[in-house]
């Protein structure tokens, strides 16, 4: 074989394996600093932790809301929810009521 030849073969066989290991490092640094790597996973928790309050806060609000519509069922609407509403959207306070603003 002429030396000319040499390197070119020599580049002709280590290129598979020069292709193989590029492919293997990309995806091990996905794997490692990618949008959902090893990097990645403390954001994760933090983002987590963030919505799971969120979610007891909206449980909260939504079983509150549950109640006060509870109150208002037609068939037994409870008394004291009704004059206060009333009061407060017809603006109807009696003489002997003292009005306390609060805005």
């Amino acid at each position: 074989m002429p030396a000319a030849q040499k390197p070119v073969a020599l580049m002709r066989r280590a290129a598979g394996p020069a292709f193989a290991l590029i492919i293997i490092a990309y995806f091990l640094g996905a794997a490692v600093i990618g949008d959902n790597g090893v990097m990645s996973w403390g954001e994760y928790r933090a983002a987590k932790t963030e919505r799971q309050t969120e979610l007891a806060r909206l449980q909260q609000e939504h079983a509150r809301l549950a109640h006060r519509a509870q109150l208002l069922d037609p068939s037994r609407t409870d008394p004291d929810l009704a004059e206060e509403m009333t009061r407060r959207e017809l603006g109807v306070v009696r003489s002997d009521e003292v009005v306390v603003p609060l805005d």
